[in-house]
């Protein structure tokens, strides 16, 4: 019967707990008392009179964006995909460079000269000095054929663009990859931040019933003291969780290439991302998309260019020449021309010659191991990539239903607490539980998503048809 009769005046006491709010304060001694938010920011000097205690971006509209916006912002402010888009723009400019072998050579002369012949002048024994004007001297060259070498190295320059565009497609891939990841890493914060608010907001909840039960005698005081601590360190993990969601929004500022980008929240939460794909699916996908697989095919045929290329040290240079000049002891008194077809053969050394050819197959032997080296290391990857992924899945059911558990836990124990038959230790135990299992069960998340986009990177092409799709540069035939 004693049991009973507390627990009816516990339960009367809780509808006057706004009132005893103004006692309490007054009379429960060694109150830990919390400074408010305002009070701790870093206060910067705006003049000798007065503070600015905020830093504000530019814009002060909030604006709503999703993972698609960061992938775009990315795709156009990156420096890494900035970067790798000038190397394609140069070597293309380099293979312009070498198919102007082919276009004529102009050059233009002008010029005067007074000439003292030595030997004339000492057999005649008389000064011979004269004049020379070169009014203008015009000439002109072109390459008619050169047995192949500069189309060997128009192919080489070729790939080696071709080479420069597949880097480039790999570097987007990453770029989307770390976009992707360092968004469901923000996403998993605000989630953390969330459930460290409610934390405190129900640590509060408790705090003001262990007052109002202990004012009334149905609790001791330890009750109030074990509810203050554990308030406190919920506010510590409030902070911890609000830095946690500062980071997160630096680091995929960063990844986007806007480290100073204005106010943002994101507009969705995380959730589980339908993935159906078989191993033998990803790895078909891999050999036609993974940018790193492209490359190393077309670094073997680079080097299978160049070992055509030194063989051809010997081919002679086939050239047509024109010359028309008008000058000689004054300015305009005659003129002359000469035209002309040459073969010119190059200095021919042997050995050196040999020995570059050698050294040329051994680096194309070498770029075919490396190649092999490359593909294996990729199949690795995405094997790797696929089984982690397969783990994470199988994973979020049996976090899920931990969560549901440590939840039903927790509202059990808050009901015994709040009829006054519960322990403070048993709640804080069921709380701290249900706040792990919601922690654990967004981390579950967190990891198959970035799973899944590791998986999308390492074969190269994003698996649903939903997303930002990354497009892949068709190899191009080239002919030797």
């Amino acid at each position: 019967m004693r049991r009973i009769l507390i627990t009816l005046i516990a339960a009367s006491v809780l509808s006057m707990t706004q009132s005893y709010a103004s006692i309490l304060n007054k009379e429960i001694k060694g109150k830990a008392k919390y400074p408010a938010s305002e009070d701790v920011e870093p206060k910067i000097k705006i003049s000798d009179k007065g503070y600015n205690t905020t830093i504000e971006a530019g814009i002060e509209n909030t604006i709503e964006v999703n993972l698609d916006d960061c992938i775009r912002l990315a795709l156009g402010n990156n420096p890494r995909i900035q970067s790798a888009m000038q190397d394609v723009f140069a070597s293309d400019a380099r293979l312009r460079q070498t198919w102007s072998s082919y276009f004529p050579q102009f050059s233009w002369q002008s010029g005067y000269s007074r000439i003292r012949q030595l030997q004339l002048s000492d057999v005649f024994q008389e000064n011979l000095i004269y004049n020379y004007w070169v009014l203008g001297q015009i000439s002109a060259s072109q390459l008619l054929y050169d047995f192949g070498v500069t189309q060997n190295q128009a192919t080489i320059r070729k790939l080696d663009n071709q080479g420069h565009k597949i880097i480039l497609t790999g570097t987007i891939n990453d770029v989307i990859y770390e976009v992707k990841d360092a968004y469901y890493n923000l996403q998993y914060a605000l989630e953390a931040r969330n459930i460290a608010l409610q934390t405190v907001k129900n640590y509060e909840a408790f705090y003001e019933q262990a007052r109002a039960f202990y004012m009334v005698g149905t609790n001791p005081k330890v009750d109030v003291t074990i509810a203050e601590v554990n308030l406190s360190n919920a506010k510590l993990t409030l902070i911890q969780a609000e830095h946690a969601v500062k980071v997160a929004t630096a680091k995929l500022n960063n990844t986007i290439g806007l480290p100073y980008f204005n106010k943002y929240n994101i507009s969705d939460k995380l959730f589980f991302h339908s993935c159906n794909i078989s191993l033998k699916k990803a790895i078909e996908i891999t050999q036609k998309s993974r940018p790193e697989f492209k490359l190393a095919e077309v670094k073997v045929e680079q080097a299978r260019q160049n070992v055509k290329l030194i063989k051809k040290s010997w081919a002679p240079q086939f050239t047509t020449q024109g010359q028309f000049e008008v000058g000689g002891r004054h300015p305009d008194s005659n003129y002359g021309y000469s035209l002309g077809a040459y073969l010119t053969f190059p200095t021919i050394n042997g050995m050196l010659i040999k020995h570059e050819i050698r050294e040329a197959r051994s680096l194309y032997s070498k770029e075919e191991a490396e190649a092999i080296n490359t593909k294996n290391n990729i199949y690795f990857e995405v094997q790797s990539a696929f089984f982690t992924l397969d783990e994470k899945k199988n994973k979020i059911p049996v976090a899920k239903l931990g969560l549901q558990q440590a939840k039903e836990n927790y509202e059990l124990s808050a009901g015994r607490y709040k009829v006054g038959v519960g322990d403070p230790i048993e709640l804080n135990d069921a709380q701290l539980e249900y706040e792990n299992a919601q922690l654990t069960y967004y981390q579950t998340l967190y990891e198959y998503n970035s799973a899944r986009a590791n998986l999308e990177k390492s074969m190269g092409r994003n698996i649903c048809d939903e997303e930002v799709a990354l497009k892949i540069n068709k190899k191009t035939k080239v002919k030797s």
